[in-house]
C-alpha cells in the first residue's frame, strides 16, 4: 500500500467517510418559511450543530453549537445514554454532537438531547431545561411550552415531578427493537395537536430472551443485556394509550393479536389519530382510524399480498376529501406505484420508492424511472396522474417540501448539491471533498438483468488482467449498484490496490421491480449464490481484464454472510472471503426481519437449515477471515464466534478478527483499521 493510499485511509477516517460539515437531517417549518438542519463546523469536526436556513434569503443562522453547550466533551459513545446509544446504532448514525432533534410545526422551537441532557431553542437561543433522568427523544409540545421525554422507561413532561405515564413495569414511549430496527419507527411518543395529551406507546418485553454482552477487555465493567425478539419467539407487547395531560388515559383498541407490528402511528386532526399496523409475517398491513377519546378503530384500508407487503415510506395515507393513498404493484409484478381509493394514479414505468410530502394538492414522490441505479423526484397530481419531473439527469435525487418549498438533494456522478429550487440558493457543504470521481462502469447482465457494476484501478491499462474482489451486500433492502458518488469511494481505493471491484445487485435486492425483490421469498442463500455467479460470469464475458483465477469477496452483514457463504459453497468460483458481522444462522436473528422473508421456523425448517452455514464448515477448503464487533447488538458476536468453533471442531484453518467494543455499525478510524487488515489478508491469499 503506497503513501497516497494510507493517506486516503486516513483522510476517509477523519473526515468521517467525507461527511464532517455536510448539511443533513433537513426539517422545514410547515409553511415554509425556515429550513432546520445539521451541520458540523467543517471537514474535520464530528460535532454537528443546529441551524437554520430563511428559504427567502438564503441567510443562515447558527441555533446551537454542542460544544458550547457541554464543555470538555469528547463525544464518544461510552459517553452517551444507553438508550441514545441505541438510537444511534439503530438509525445508523456515527456523526458526534447533536445526533436528532424534534421541532415545533413552525420551527420557532427545536429539543435535543446531548449526553442526557434536554436542550430547547427558542427565538435563536438555546437553554438547557432540567429534567428527571437522562433525557431520551424529546419532543416539543405543538407551541413549544412542553417538552415530553423519556428517562428509566417512563414518560415525563418539563415542569412536573411526576411521569405522565404509570409505573406498571413496562416501558413507555419508545420504539421498541423490531420498530427501530427492522420497520423504521423510530418513536414512541407523539403530541396531540391541541396540545392536551401524548399519544405513547407501552412496550411490555417480559417475555422476550435476553441478549448479554460483556466486555472482556474490561472484565471489571458489568455485564449489559437488553430484551431481543428471537425469531419463532414472542415479540414485544405493544400497545398505544392517549395520555392526557390532565391525567386522562385512553388505550387504542385493535386486534393486536393478529396484528402485533405497529408501523406508523401520527394524529391526523385533534380528534383523530392514524395507526398502520401489521401481521407478525407483514403480509397484511392496515391503516386504521382511532378515536382519542373512546380508543375504537375503524379500518380505513387493507393491503395484502401473498410474499410481504414491502413498505412504500409515506403511504397509507390520508389525502385531502378524506381520499386514501396507497402503494400498488401491477399485476404482472414489474412496477410499484401508487393508488388513490383504489386507482392507480401512476404510469407503469414508474418505480415508486416514497412519497416525501405534499405540494399544494399535488404529492412529492421518489421514484426511478428506467435504471435502477438512479431515482428521480416527482410531483404527481393524484387528481389526473400528471407527472412534472423536478430534478435532472442521472443520479440519485431526494427531496423535502415546506409550504411551497422543496429541497432538492441530488447525489450525482460530480458530487453532492442541496439546493432550494427555483430561489438559486444552495446549502453550504463544507465537508472533505472526494479526493477523486468516481465512475463505475454500469450494467445490465443475465437475462435477469442483474444491476452490475465494475471499478479498475485509475492507473489500469487494458489488457492487463486483474484479481477480482466482489464487494457485496446482497440481502433485502439496501441497494448497492446506485448512481451517486459515496457509494464508490472506498471501491475506487480497493481497485487501485490492484483489484477489479465488482458489485451486484442480485435478486430479492430493492427499486428493479416488485418480482425481482420478491424471489427471495423462503430462502436466501439460493437466489443469492447463484445470481452473484452468474453475474460475475456474465460481466467477464463482456469485461476480459477480468482474472476468474483469482476472485475475493468481502461484505459486512448480509453481505458477511454471503463472503463466508461464497468460499464455503462455491470454492470453485471463490478463492478467499472475508466476512464481516454476519448472519451465520437466522434462527438465531430477529423475527420482523428473518419471518418476513423465511416465515415462522416451524413452518420452514427445511428453508431455516439450507440458509445455514453451520453444517458447512467441514467444507472449507479455501481462505476465510471471520470480522465481528463483539458489542453487536444488531447481528450478535455469537453468529461468527459459533462459525469459528464449528470450522475449529472440523479441522478448518481460518482467521478471526474479534473486535471488542465494537458494534455492527463501526466508528470511524476503526473501520479503515478493518479495511487495513482485509486488505492484507486478501493480497495474500490471492497472490
Amino acid at each position: 500500500m503506497t503513501d497516497l493510499d494510507e493517506q486516503f485511509l486516513a483522510l476517509s477516517a477523519a473526515s468521517g467517510r467525507f461527511s464532517y460539515g455536510a448539511p443533513r437531517a433537513f426539517s422545514f417549518a410547515a409553511d415554509g418559511s425556515r429550513l432546520l438542519f445539521l451541520r458540523s463546523a467543517g471537514p474535520r469536526d464530528p460535532f454537528d450543530r443546529l441551524w437554520e436556513l430563511d428559504p427567502a434569503t438564503g441567510q443562515e443562522r447558527l441555533l446551537a453549537d454542542p460544544t458550547a453547550l457541554v464543555t470538555g466533551r469528547t463525544g464518544d459513545r461510552d459517553e452517551l445514554p444507553v438508550l441514545e446509544r441505541r438510537l444511534r446504532e439503530r438509525s445508523r448514525l456515527v456523526a458526534r454532537g447533536i445526533g436528532s432533534f424534534a421541532a415545533t410545526p413552525d420551527a420557532r422551537t427545536a429539543v435535543f438531547a446531548l449526553d442526557g441532557r434536554l436542550f430547547r431553542v427558542a427565538d435563536g437561543a438555546a437553554e438547557e431545561l432540567p429534567t428527571a433522568g437522562p433525557a431520551f427523544d424529546p419532543q416539543p409540545s405543538p407551541d413549544g411550552s412542553v417538552v415530553a421525554y423519556v428517562t428509566a422507561d417512563a414518560l415525563h413532561l418539563t415542569g412536573r415531578d411526576e411521569p405522565l405515564s404509570p409505573a406498571d413495569g413496562a416501558r413507555w414511549g419508545v420504539a421498541e427493537f423490531a420498530a427501530a430496527e427492522e420497520l423504521n419507527r423510530h418513536h414512541g411518543h407523539w403530541w396531540a395537536p391541541d396540545g392536551r395529551s401524548v399519544l405513547a406507546a407501552r412496550v411490555d418485553e417480559s417475555a422476550l430472551p435476553l441478549r448479554w454482552f460483556a466486555d472482556a477487555a474490561h472484565p471489571e465493567r458489568p455485564a449489559e443485556s437488553f430484551a431481543y425478539p428471537l425469531v419463532g419467539g414472542a415479540n414485544a407487547d405493544v400497545q398505544l394509550w392517549v395520555l392526557g395531560l390532565d391525567g386522562g388515559r385512553v388505550r387504542l383498541d385493535w386486534d393486536a393479536e393478529r396484528h402485533p407490528y405497529l408501523c406508523a402511528a401520527e394524529w391526523d386532526r385533534a380528534d383523530e389519530i392514524l395507526l398502520t399496523v401489521a401481521d407478525r409475517l407483514q403480509q397484511t398491513v392496515l391503516l386504521l382510524s382511532a378515536d382519542p377519546r373512546t380508543g375504537k378503530t375503524v379500518e380505513l384500508s387493507r393491503t395484502r399480498d401473498e410474499f410481504w407487503v414491502d413498505d412504500v415510506p409515506g403511504t397509507p395515507a390520508r389525502l385531502t376529501g378524506g381520499r386514501l393513498l396507497t402503494a400498488t404493484d401491477t399485476a404482472d409484478g414489474a412496477a410499484r406505484g401508487l393508488a388513490v381509493d383504489g386507482r392507480v394514479v401512476t404510469p407503469s414505468t414508474l418505480q415508486v420508492r416514497r412519497v416525501v410530502g405534499r405540494l399544494g394538492e399535488k404529492l412529492l414522490i421518489e421514484a426511478g424511472q428506467g435504471d435502477p441505479a438512479d431515482q428521480q423526484v416527482f410531483a404527481l397530481d393524484p387528481a389526473d396522474g400528471t407527472l412534472e419531473e423536478l430534478s435532472e439527469g442521472p443520479g440519485v435525487h431526494a427531496a423535502l417540501a415546506g409550504g411551497a418549498h422543496v429541497l432538492l438533494v441530488s447525489a450525482t456522478p460530480e458530487g453532492i448539491r442541496r439546493r432550494i429550487l427555483g430561489t438559486g440558493i444552495e446549502l453550504a457543504d463544507l465537508a472533505e471533498p472526494f479526493p477523486y470521481l468516481v465512475r463505475p462502469k454500469l450494467a445490465r447482465v443475465t437475462e435477469l438483468g442483474l444491476p452490475t457494476a465494475v471499478v479498475y484501478p485509475r492507473a489500469h491499462v487494458a489488457g492487463r488482467k486483474l484479481p477480482v474482489l466482489l464487494d457485496v451486500y446482497g440481502g433485502p433492502g439496501y441497494q448497492a449498484v446506485a448512481n451517486e458518488p459515496r457509494r464508490w469511494q472506498l471501491r475506487q481505493w480497493w481497485a487501485d490496490q490492484g483489484f477489479a471491484v465488482v458489485t451486484t445487485d442480485n435478486r430479492g435486492t430493492p427499486f428493479v421491480s416488485p418480482s425481482f425483490t420478491r424471489a427471495m421469498f423462503r430462502g436466501f442463500s439460493k437466489v443469492t449464490l447463484e445470481d452473484q455467479v452468474a453475474a460475475l460470469h456474465a460481466l467477464a464475458e463482456r469485461e476480459p481484464d477480468l482474472d476468474l483465477a483469482r476472485v475475493g469477496v468481502r461484505g459486512w452483514s448480509y453481505g458477511g454472510y454471503f463472503a463466508a457463504m461464497a468460499v464455503l459453497r462455491r470454492p470453485d468460483v471463490f478463492h478467499a472471503a472475508s466476512a464481516g458481522a454476519g448472519p451465520t444462522d437466522f434462527r438465531c436473528y430477529d423475527t420482523a426481519y428473518t419471518e418476513r422473508y423465511l416465515g415462522l421456523p416451524a413452518e420452514n425448517a427445511a428453508g431455516y437449515l439450507a440458509d445455514c452455514l453451520l453444517p458447512d464448515a467441514p467444507s472449507l477448503s479455501r481462505p476465510l477471515l471471520l470480522i465481528h464487533g463483539l458489542a453487536d447488538d444488531n447481528v450478535h458476536p455469537s453468529h461468527t464466534l459459533r462459525l469459528s468453533q464449528a470450522l475449529h471442531r472440523a479441522g478448518r484453518p481460518h482467521n478471526l478478527l474479534a473486535l471488542p467494543g465494537i458494534t455492527h455499525l463501526t466508528p470511524y478510524g476503526a473501520n479503515e483499521r478493518i479495511v487495513s487488515a482485509e486488505l492484507a489478508f486478501l493480497r495474500e491469499a490471492l497472490g
